[in-house]
């Protein structure tokens, strides 16, 4: 049973956690990008959440705990350390684009990076479809029966959701005019490499199955590159 409570509360929780670092640090309201990445982030945030709720309510529950006593603790001190180094790229951001200027980047080109979000977010969700034990946490959720998952995205790459995960921050960083942000997307998309290496570690020591599904999908993230 989902607590709506505790769902509204997290996604006021996240609305204040993107807009108030990015129009703070911007200095002003009149920045059309922020507003365009708010609404579609936003947007699909909703969406994404209206449809676990009705169709997979129990990975909805899963997604909205913050910790469980059985996951891994280097994972809470990645976690950690996450979160501070995206609070800092969100920040970054709209310093480097709005208020310094310090980057130029033509509108076409941010027009592309709102594209490639768009795209992401289907990845976000062709994943969440197809994985019912998609928690933010590295652990194994024998309570909920976890098996290996093979089909959608998971026949290309054995990590999907981080694949998106890596378009999210290069096309962000694009739709906001930050080539600072870029970089700093960069060092994201290395901590969530370090995370899948370190994820997959414990899924083949833990998940039975994993090993051989390893053997089927050889890319991680990229196909045809890692």
């Amino acid at each position: 049973m989902v607590n709506l409570k505790v769902l509204f509360a997290e996604f006021v929780y996240l609305l204040l956690f993107f807009s108030l670092p990015l129009f703070l640090a911007a200095g002003t309201l009149a920045w059309p990008a922020g507003w365009t990445f708010l609404i579609l982030f936003f947007g699909f945030t909703f969406a994404i959440t209206y449809w676990l709720f009705k169709h997979n309510p129990a990975l909805l529950t899963e997604r909205m705990a913050i910790s469980k006593s059985d996951q891994k603790v280097w994972d809470k001190i990645g976690m950690a350390v996450t979160y501070v180094v995206f609070l800092a790229w969100l920040v970054l951001m709209p310093l480097d684009a709005v208020r310094f200027r310090w980057s130029q980047v033509p509108t076409w080109l941010q027009i592309v990076g709102a594209v490639v979000l768009i795209g992401s977010f289907w990845l976000f969700y062709a994943t969440f479809r197809e994985n019912s034990f998609l928690s933010p946490m590295v652990r194994i959720q024998e309570e909920r029966g976890q098996t290996v998952v093979s089909t959608g995205p998971y026949h290309y790459v054995r990590h999907p959701m981080y694949a998106a995960a890596l378009l999210y921050m290069l096309s962000t960083a694009l739709l906001l005019g930050s080539l600072f942000g870029l970089l700093g997307g960069l060092l994201l998309i290395i901590m969530i490499a370090i995370r899948a290496v370190l994820e997959e570690r414990t899924l083949q020591q833990e998940l039975q199955g994993y090993s051989a599904y390893k053997t089927q999908v050889k890319y991680r993230l990229i196909p045809y590159v890692w």
